[in-house]
C-alpha cells in the first residue's frame, strides 16, 4: 500500500490521511426534499452518529438544466415540470443562513457539492472548511478552476468517470489539498458494481487521500471500504429510505449511520500498528494454558 506517498489534507481541525480517523460525511443532498425543518432533523441525526460533517447540494437551477429539461413534464410534489421540481428542492440565502447557524449550533462541519460557478461562490460566503465536486462535474474543466480560485481543499468524486478523466481532473486541480473519492454513480448501486478494489488502485495513483462515497443498500461494503484504506467515507443520510425522493433508496437512516460510524471506530482501534506483540493482559492465560 503506497501510504507514504499519500499527502495529508487539513480541513477544520480534522486531519485527513493514512493514519488519521477516516472522516465521515453524512451527506444530506436534496433529501431534506425542500424542507428546511426535514434538513435540521438530518443534521441532528448526523451528530448523534457523529458524523464529522454534513454536506449539501447547490445548483443554479436556470444554468444547470436546459430550458426544455426543466420543462419536461415530471409529476412532483411542487408542480408537473422537471423545473418545479428542481427550484422547489433548491435551497436559498435564508435557507442557508439558517444552516450555517444550526451546525455552528451543533458543532457538525458542513459543505456543498455545486453544480455551478455561480453556486461555488454563493457557499463560498459562508466559509465552507472544503468544498465537493459532485461526479457529474469532474469533467467540467472551467468549473474545477473556478473551485480553485477559492482557496480551499477539494474533495472530488469518480463515479462515471474512466481513470484518463480522472487523471486529467487531478491535472487540472493540481494535487495540493486534494482528495478523491471513488464511486459508483447508480442509486442504488449494485453490489457488482462498487469495485472496491479501485480504492487501492487509486492510492498507487495518487499522491492523495482516497475515500469511498457510497450509494448501495446496507452498510457492510462502506465499512469494507474504510478497512480497504478509505480515509473518507461518505453516505447519503435519510430520516426513512421509504420517503419520496430519488436519492432515499441509497440512503442511511439514521440508526444505520450511527452503526457504521461506530463500527468503522471500533476498526480504527483494533487495527493496531502491525508489530506482534504479547500484551500483558495475555500472560496469567498464557501461564495457564501452555504446557511448555
Amino acid at each position: 500500500m503506497n501510504t507514504s506517498a499519500a499527502n495529508t489534507v487539513k480541513v477544520a481541525n480534522h486531519e485527513i490521511g493514512p493514519g488519521h480517523p477516516c472522516f465521515i460525511i453524512a451527506e444530506i443532498g436534496i433529501n431534506h426534499n425542500g424542507d428546511l425543518a426535514i434538513a435540521k432533523q438530518l443534521i441532528d441525526n448526523a451528530v448523534n452518529a457523529q458524523c464529522d460533517a454534513v454536506k449539501f447540494q447547490k445548483r443554479t437551477v436556470d444554468v444547470v438544466y436546459t430550458e426544455e429539461d426543466l420543462a419536461r413534464e415530471r409529476e412532483n410534489p411542487f408542480g408537473l415540470t422537471n423545473g418545479d421540481l428542481k427550484r422547489g428542492l433548491e435551497f436559498g440565502t435564508k435557507e442557508y443562513e439558517e444552516i450555517n447557524a444550526y451546525c455552528k449550533q451543533k458543532g457538525i462541519l458542513w459543505l456543498a457539492s455545486c453544480w455551478d460557478e455561480a453556486s461555488v461562490d454563493f457557499i463560498d460566503a459562508f466559509n465552507p472548511p472544503c468544498f465537493k465536486i459532485a461526479s457529474a462535474s469532474l469533467t467540467d474543466d472551467e468549473l474545477l478552476r473556478h473551485h480553485r480560485t477559492k482557496g480551499k481543499p477539494i474533495i472530488i468524486s469518480t463515479g462515471m468517470s474512466t481513470m484518463e478523466q480522472i487523471d486529467h481532473a487531478v491535472e487540472v486541480l493540481g494535487t495540493d489539498d486534494l482528495m478523491i473519492m471513488h464511486s459508483t454513480s447508480t442509486y442504488p448501486a449494485a453490489l457488482e458494481e462498487l469495485n472496491l478494489a479501485v480504492i487501492q488502485t487509486l492510492i498507487d495513483r495518487y499522491p492523495v487521500p482516497i475515500g469511498y462515497s457510497g450509494h448501495e443498500v446496507g452498510l457492510s461494503t462502506s465499512f469494507a471500504a474504510a478497512v480497504l484504506g478509505a480515509c473518507m467515507i461518505e453516505r447519503h443520510i435519510t430520516l426513512d429510505r421509504s420517503m419520496w425522493g430519488s436519492d432515499q433508496a441509497a440512503s442511511v437512516e439514521p440508526q444505520g449511520m450511527t452503526r457504521l460510524v461506530k463500527d468503522i471506530r471500533a476498526w480504527e482501534i483494533a487495527k493496531g500498528d502491525g508489530k506482534k506483540r504479547v500484551y500483558d493482559s495475555e500472560i496469567p492465560i498464557m501461564q495457564k494454558l501452555r504446557r511448555k
